[in-house]
C-alpha cells in the first residue's frame, strides 16, 4: 500500500492511540499538540478526501487544553476521537448526512459520545456519513488510491483514521458499514453484539438491526476503546498452551471473491494452525441464506419508522435509496415484520449451538479490494450475517492486494462476548503479525 505517512504533514498524528496515551501519562506530549497535529493533517487531506463533516479548529483545541489541565479520566484521556455524523453531540452539529439537517443543533450527546466525552476524550468532529446511514456512498475517497471507495456509510471514519488525520474514529453498522470502511481503507474495526455498546440517542436507530463499532489502527487500541466506551474491563486472551478453535466460513458468497482474499485466508488459517490454533472447515446450514430476505423485511420496517417524521416533512429531499425502502415498506405489513423477525430469532438460535463449539470463525471481510470508483462498493454478503446474527467481529487489515490495496480478513465472535472476541482477536494478529513479518503483506 501507498505510504500514507508521506501524504501530508505527520507528526504527533502519526501515533497509535496505545503510543499516545503512554506519553500523555508520561507528560513527554500534550493533547494541545496531539490535536494541532491532526488538524495540521485534516487541513492538507481533507479538501480531496472529504471525510469530514465537521470541523471546529478552535471547539476541539479548547477541549484539549482544558484535558491538559485536568487530572486523567481513563486510559484514553487527550486522545481525539472522530465521531460518525449519526450520532449527537451537544456542542456540534449533527447532520445525519441529510441536507435538510445540515447545520441542525441537537443540544446533546448521544450515550456513546458522552461515555468518551467523560473519559476524557476530545471529540475531534464529525465524520462523514451518507444520508441517514445508507448504503449509497456520498463521495469519500480511499486514502491509499483516490480513484477508490472509501466504502459506505462509516466511509468518513474509516478514512479518517487510516489516513492519520485522527487517532480513533466510530461508527455503525445496519450490513457491513464497520467491517466495510475498514477492510476498504485497511484499518483495524470491531462490530460489537447488538448492545455491545450503549445505542441509547443513536437518532434513526433501527433496534432490531443497527450496532456500534469502533475504527483504529492497532487491535490494541480497539480493546481500549471498546473499553473505555463501556466501563467493562479488557479481557485476557488465550491462557499460555490454549489452543483457539477457529472454523473457516467461506460463505455461499465463496465464488464471489477475488483470489487475493482466498490466499488471505488461507495463510492466515495454515500460520495459526502451525502455533496451535485448532483450524476446521464449516459449512452453514442454508437456513443462513433464506433469511436474506427478512432482513429487508426488518429493516425497510424499522427503517420507515425511524425516520416518519423525516418521510413526513422531507420525503422529496430523500436520495433514490431511501426513497425506494419507503416504497418498498409500504407493501409490508405488522404481521410480515412479525414473520421475519420471528425467522431471525430462530436463526440466531441456531447459530449459537453452532458458534458454541468454537471460539472463532475466520472469514473474509469484503470479496477484495476497494473497486475503482468513489460511488462503487463492495456488497457486504459476508458481513450482513453476523450483524444480523448479533455477533461481534474485528477486522484484520494484514495482507495487500495487486493494486496495492487493503485485503482483510475478519474474525466473528459468538453473540454477547464481545471483550473476549477483542482479546482473542489480539492474539490472532499477535501472532500473525510475528510470523508474517512487515505488514501489509502481499497475496
Amino acid at each position: 500500500m501507498s505510504d500514507l505517512s508521506k501524504a501530508g504533514p505527520f507528526g504527533l498524528n502519526g501515533l497509535t492511540a496505545t503510543e499516545a496515551a503512554a506519553k500523555l501519562e508520561a507528560a513527554e506530549i500534550t493533547s494541545e499538540a496531539l490535536v494541532a497535529d491532526c488538524l495540521a493533517r485534516i487541513d492538507a487531506r481533507n479538501p480531496e478526501i472529504n471525510a469530514w463533516a465537521f470541523i471546529d479548529r478552535d471547539l476541539a483545541l479548547e477541549q484539549a487544553r482544558a484535558l491538559d489541565k485536568t487530572s486523567r479520566r481513563s486510559a484514553l484521556h487527550g486522545i481525539p476521537v472522530g465521531i460518525k455524523d449519526v450520532f449527537d453531540t451537544k456542542d456540534m452539529p449533527t447532520a445525519h448526512g441529510f441536507g435538510p439537517y445540515q447545520g441542525k443543533m441537537w443540544g446533546e450527546d448521544s450515550a456513546c459520545v458522552a461515555s468518551l466525552r467523560d473519559a476524557g476524550l476530545v471529540i475531534m468532529g464529525k465524520t462523514v456519513t451518507t444520508e441517514f446511514a445508507c448504503p449509497k456512498p456520498i463521495g469519500t475517497k480511499n486514502p491509499h488510491d483516490v480513484s477508490r471507495t472509501a466504502s459506505v456509510s462509516s466511509s468518513g471514519s474509516g478514512a479518517a483514521v487510516a489516513d492519520f488525520m485522527v487517532t480513533l474514529a466510530n461508527g455503525t453498522q445496519t450490513g457491513g458499514s464497520v467491517i466495510g470502511p475498514a477492510a476498504s481503507n485497511g484499518v483495524y474495526g470491531f462490530k460489537a453484539s447488538l448492545d455491545g455498546i450503549d445505542r441509547a440517542g443513536f437518532r434513526h436507530c433501527k433496534p432490531g438491526i443497527d450496532t456500534i463499532g469502533l475504527f483504529a489502527r492497532s487491535i490494541e487500541d480497539l480493546v481500549l476503546l471498546r473499553s473505555v466506551n463501556t466501563g467493562e474491563e479488557m479481557a485476557s486472551g488465550p491462557d499460555a498452551g490454549a489452543r483457539p478453535r477457529i472454523a473457516i466460513v467461506r460463505t455461499a458468497a465463496w465464488d464471489q471473491t477475488e483470489p487475493c482474499t482466498r490466499t488471505a485466508i488461507r495463510s492466515a488459517a495454515n500460520l495459526l494452525e502451525g502455533v496451535g490454533a485448532e483450524i476446521s472447515d464449516l459449512e452453514l446450514p442454508g437456513l443462513f441464506t433464506e433469511i436474506t430476505d427478512d432482513f429487508a423485511v426488518v429493516n425497510g420496517w424499522e427503517g420507515t419508522r425511524a425516520l416518519t417524521a423525516e418521510i413526513e416533512n422531507h420525503l422529496d429531499d430523500f436520495n433514490d435509496h431511501n426513497r425506494e425502502r419507503v416504497e418498498f415498506s409500504k407493501g409490508l405489513t405488522e404481521a410480515d415484520y412479525g414473520k421475519s423477525k420471528a425467522a431471525l430469532n430462530t436463526a440466531r438460535a441456531r447459530m449459537d449451538e453452532i458458534a458454541s463449539g468454537y471460539d472463532l470463525f475466520l472469514t473474509p471481510s469484503l470479496l477484495g479490494e476497494a473497486p475503482v470508483g468513489t460511488e462503487e462498493v463492495r456488497t457486504a454478503v459476508f458481513n450482513r450475517l453476523w450483524t444480523q446474527m448479533y455477533m461481534p467481529a474485528v477486522n484484520l487489515p494484514l495482507f495487500e492486494g495487486p493494486n496495492a490495496m487493503p485485503v482483510n480478513i475478519q474474525l466473528v465472535g459468538r453473540q454477547h462476548t464481545d471483550a473476549a472476541t477483542l482479546a482473542l482477536a489480539r492474539w490472532v494478529d499477535d501472532r500473525l503479525r510475528e510470523l508474517l513479518g512487515p505488514v501489509p503483506v502481499q497475496v
